[in-house]
């Protein structure tokens, strides 16, 4: 068994927020944080955090979890 950092990404807000990623494992924290930063990232002509949709926004953030080794691909 190992420890590793598992990356969660959630879209929506509220009661409409659905997971849409929990696949990810890192060894390091460093690199999960990393890949959270990017994939909530936004580009584009929003001008402001405000005029994104609500539905279109993203979260995403690092959980310990404790896994077999060998059982899932690890970055």
């Amino acid at each position: 068994m190992i420890h590793v950092f598992l990356l969660m990404v959630y879209l929506g807000t509220g009661d409409d927020r659905k997971l849409v990623s929990n696949t990810m494992h890192f060894r390091s924290v460093d690199e999960c944080n990393y890949f959270a930063a990017q994939v909530s990232k936004r580009y584009g002509n929003y001008g402001s955090i405000e005029s994104l949709n609500a539905k279109d926004r993203v979260t995403a953030y690092c959980v310990p979890k404790y896994i077999e080794q060998d059982s899932v691909e690890v970055y």
